[in-house]
């Protein structure tokens, strides 16, 4: 793998920096209708584009942002993990965001990639607070978060998807 595309590895998942290519695999795992039930909607092939050119400006203007989350087994694209800048209830946050394909929810590996980032943005990239942000029914979501050491902070209206009550979680050093 180039390795200028490389940013994480664990033990079962190898963390990477989109390419143009990874398209057609990220467009089905967004489009899913299971996969992505706790969104307004799943997305469109254009939407899966605009989320793939939003990650490469990311990356590019400050050094960070969504990754391909890639199965070591198989070489496939799974899911989609990192950081965004993002306004969470009115104020700006590193946003901590993971979506793992539906077909390999239950075996551990959102919880794994999300360490591993959560790990790498107060390490490496220098974070002193990372949130994330889930609907308040999306409980396996929750269930990451605080796997990995995050804690509720507070539940909000969240006016980017649907006016669902979200819990807020963080973890501060």
């Amino acid at each position: 793998m180039e390795e200028n595309l490389m940013v994480l590895e664990t033990g079962r998942l190898l963390i990477r920096r989109y390419k143009e290519e990874d398209l057609e695999e990220l467009a089905a795992i967004l489009g899913d209708a299971e996969t992505m039930k706790f969104w307004p909607a799943p997305f469109t092939r254009e939407q899966a584009e605009a989320w793939l050119q939003r990650s490469f400006e990311a990356n590019r203007t400050l050094g960070f942002g969504r990754w391909a989350m890639v199965l070591k087994e198989t070489g496939r694209i799974i899911g989609d993990v990192g950081f965004m800048r993002a306004e969470l209830d009115g104020q700006t946050e590193n946003d901590l965001g993971y979506i793992l394909s539906a077909d390999y929810w239950g075996k551990n590996l959102g919880t794994e990639a999300a360490a591993a980032c959560l790990d790498y943005g107060f390490r490496q990239l220098g974070m002193t607070r990372i949130c994330a942000n889930m609907a308040v029914d999306h409980h396996a979501s929750r269930r990451v978060a605080e796997k990995i050491g995050m804690m509720v902070e507070k539940q909000y209206i969240n006016k980017r998807n649907r006016d669902k009550l979200t819990y807020l979680l963080s973890k501060s050093i």
